[in-house]
């Protein structure tokens, strides 16, 4: 493996606050629109905060199958679309180039805290027989990588970069590298979060 390759972005996704493409979020930040609004996830009576930057408007079953969908915990489920896109605005085709040689790192500082909240609540109010046997494997911050690989056909490196706010920004730096050392062809990246639970 030598070390110059050269390393490109070829496509992009995004799930965000300011909008669920690249298109529309790009037009929010040029235009000088916030994300920010009142909280609609849950009633934030009691909370000295009302307001944050929640993603609105995203139902996971207009992109992905409703079983698979209803497995991921919403961050998973953010990475796993936002890398649909940014394969099909690559041009990337399952298929088209050797999974063996195609990989993911998705950064997440948090994972998946908001199916943790809802099961334990489950749990309180329940008992344990009720929490779902999907718990463990929706919440592990590795889970977003996980998906993607699994939605996309990639079969390369797989983990999780967890470096508390700056994750994101990790996994593209590791994915650089290792693009640039010719241990992978191809690797997505980025990072996800769904903090407003």
């Amino acid at each position: 493996m030598s070390g110059n390759h050269r390393v490109m972005v070829t496509g992009m996704g995004i799930i965000s606050p300011l909008g669920l493409d690249v298109a529309t979020t790009w037009d929010g930040i040029v235009n000088g629109r916030s994300g920010v609004d009142f909280i609609t996830a849950f009633d934030p009576e009691g909370f000295d905060t009302h307001f944050a930057a929640e993603v609105k408007g995203f139902d996971p079953e207009d992109y992905l199958d409703r079983k698979e969908a209803r497995r991921m915990d919403r961050f998973a489920q953010f990475a796993a679309v936002a890398a649909q896109q940014a394969c099909s605005q690559a041009g990337l085709k399952k298929g088209s180039v050797d999974p063996y040689r195609v990989g993911v790192i998705i950064g997440s500082g948090i994972g998946g805290i908001g199916t943790l909240s809802q099961q334990h609540e489950i749990l309180l109010a329940r008992g344990p027989k009720r929490v779902s046997p999907f718990l463990i494997p929706m919440m592990l911050g590795d889970m977003a990588s996980a998906q993607v690989s699994m939605v996309t056909g990639s079969m390369g490196a797989n983990y999780c970069a967890v470096s508390s706010c700056s994750s994101g920004a990790d996994a593209l730096g590791q994915a650089w590298a290792m693009i640039r050392r010719g241990q992978e062809d191809i690797v997505l990246a980025g990072g996800s979060e769904a903090p407003v639970v």
